[in-house]
């Protein structure tokens, strides 16, 4: 399945509030998340990671803020895009930074996460339960779909009951809930999720997303959502935070959803706390919801909300949490707190050299299911059966090293290479059988592990880099102003050289007299004309090969056109550079 990095952090403020990743406008240096994610997502496609997860990306109540996290969204289609809450960017960057990212990421061979918040909205600025946003001209209170009480739970006059959740208990506000089961009118907030679902990951290019809080969320719109138009073809997992896996496994595999998405994995994160900070190594045999449905969790040691949670976050012994969770089934998210130096983000505790070489062991040894070949109170050995092979070996014990001799799956009198480095190389008896000693875990270093495979492996990461399509779509209702008599630049890209540009212009007719028309014309830095695309009727396509790198401006001129402008569309799909 890969190795995704949960790529942002939340850490702790000087009087204890909880703040998210440094930003420009902290005025300490710091850039844009989403800027500094895409000068890094060549090493991270190196290294073998293969998909980045963001923090959610649309505007939240209080802007770009310290502590705004984009967990309290405000509307959902700025992502970046609109001068509202205090701020044009997010905490995380403007809309050109998250375009760009995705795309410089594709070219990298790295999918791209969007973390989307449909359960609740915060900052109404109408009264209660109403929400008006700023259309495309950054003045007007025009954008689309405003709120009304009836959308949201609770709210008078309407003051509609909760919806059928899976877990009413447990179902907290967070905010102004959305209603989906009994909003009024009937379907206003399902069309609303479904219409934004539609621009975002059009307008982003995005891989898939993760659904949060589907534990307070009616089930029939979760699984809606996720098979209707573009969303239909994307990677989804949900958030069902609950340690119960015949819970998680009822959700994930009955109907509506029907393994439609996979689920954080939270049995498995309370299953490695009590491992790593409780030294007992037999919680892991049969950990997890993994340990039941590998092909439907989402595995991951810490994230923002455990790692700044007391009494949910690992503290201990974090490296053999990966090592563990690097080995055994299920797709892994790697924590960006956990990987990168605390240089890079406030509290961060720089396990990047380790989880490096982990990443590495995972995406080219650990293939096929998984045996048990030794367990007692402190040492767990676990055998992936697949070609090439991996035996990994954990050692909980903080005074004594110790040795293990276990039955494998490489066969007789073969070479084995500790890729860690920290273990000789030994070779297999004539049943098959291994002899090593794993270290002690000296100080809690969390160090004490040891993965096998067969001698002589030296596999390079390959990338293979891909084309994005972006779609900007210009409408009065949205973030770009639609096409007028006037020139005007609607959007920026950054391509390679040499690689093409396609160009598909729908142009809305309603309006526009027959002799009307849109041109389109994308020009590199230097001003110099790419491609060009003159739609005289529904739909046009063009292309052309751009002759350097870097950014390229796409700029929209009608002829005939109604005086309020016309709503149009681009695809534009093409060839990011892999470094910025």
């Amino acid at each position: 399945m890969g190795v995704a990095l949960l790529a942002w952090e939340r850490f702790f403020g000087p009087h204890g509030e909880r703040v998210t990743v440094p930003a420009p406008v902290d005025g300490r240096g710091a850039p844009w998340l989403l800027d500094f994610l895409a000068t890094h997502v060549r090493a991270l496609r190196n290294v073998g990671f293969t998909a980045i997860q963001l923090p959610p990306t649309s505007k939240a109540q209080g802007g770009a803020g310290p502590g705004c996290d984009g967990y309290g969204v405000f509307d959902p289609r700025d992502i970046g895009s609109k001068n509202q809450q205090g701020s044009l960017a997010t905490r995380y960057g403007p809309k050109a930074s998250l375009t760009r990212l995705v795309a410089v990421a594709h070219a990298c061979d790295i999918d791209v996460y969007l973390d989307l918040v449909l359960h609740q909205r915060s900052g109404e600025n109408g009264g209660p339960g109403v929400f008006r946003y700023l259309g495309a001209d950054g003045e007007t209170l025009n954008g689309r779909n405003t709120t009304a009480p009836g959308w949201f739970r609770g709210v008078p006059p309407d003051d509609l009951p909760d919806d059928d959740v899976p877990s009413p208990p447990d179902d907290f506000p967070f905010g102004r809930e959305l209603s989906y089961q009994r909003c009024r009118p009937p379907r206003v907030t399902i069309e609303d999720a479904l219409d934004f679902g539609e621009w975002v990951f059009r307008t982003t290019g995005a891989d898939g997303a993760r659904f949060d809080d589907v534990k307070g969320t009616w089930a029939p719109f979760v699984r809606e959502f996720m098979t209707h138009g573009v969303m239909a073809s994307k990677f989804f997992y949900s958030e069902y935070f609950d340690g119960n896996r015949a819970i998680l496994n009822g959700w994930a595999t009955q109907p509506p959803l029907s393994g439609r998405s996979l689920v954080a994995d939270f049995p498995m994160h309370w299953a490695l706390q009590s491992a790593c900070d409780g030294g007992n190594a037999r919680v892991l045999d049969g950990a997890g919801y993994t340990s039941w449905r590998p092909d439907l969790t989402c595995t991951f040691v810490d994230n923002p909300d455990t790692d700044t949670s007391p009494g949910q976050q690992v503290i201990s012994n974090k490296l053999l949490a990966y090592a563990f969770l690097l080995s055994i089934e299920g797709y892994p998210f790697v924590y960006g707190k956990d990987y990168f130096p605390p240089s890079v983000w406030p509290g961060a505790y720089g396990l990047k050299p380790w989880i490096d070489n982990l990443v590495w062991i995972h995406e080219h040894l650990a293939n096929g299911p998984t045996a048990g070949r030794f367990l007692d109170d402190k040492v767990v050995v676990l055998n992936r059966t697949g070609a090439p092979g991996l035996l990994t070996a954990l050692n909980f014990d903080t005074m004594n090293a110790r040795a293990i001799r276990c039955q494998t799956a490489f066969g007789a009198n073969v070479d084995l290479h500790d890729y860690t480095g920290h273990h000789d190389d030994i070779r297999t008896d004539g049943n098959g059988v291994a002899s090593f000693t794993i270290p002690s875990n000296a100080f809690s270093k969390g160090q004490s592990y040891l993965c096998f495979s067969r001698a002589g492996l030296n596999l390079a990461s390959i990338r293979h880099p891909r084309h994005t399509t972006q779609t900007i779509f210009g409408a009065a209702d949205l973030d770009t102003r639609p096409a007028t008599n006037a020139e005007t630049e609607t959007g920026q890209i950054w391509v390679e050289q040499g690689s093409k540009i396609a160009l598909r212009v729908g142009l809305d007719r309603h309006g526009v007299p027959a002799d009307g028309s849109l041109k389109v014309t994308v020009t590199d830095a230097r001003g110099h004309s790419v491609v060009e695309a003159l739609c005289t009727g529904d739909h046009v396509s063009a292309e052309g090969t751009t002759g350097v790198t870097g950014e390229h401006h796409i700029r929209v001129a009608g002829r005939q056109l109604p005086e309020h402008g016309a709503a149009f569309s681009i695809d534009l799909t093409y060839l990011a550079p892999q470094v910025i």
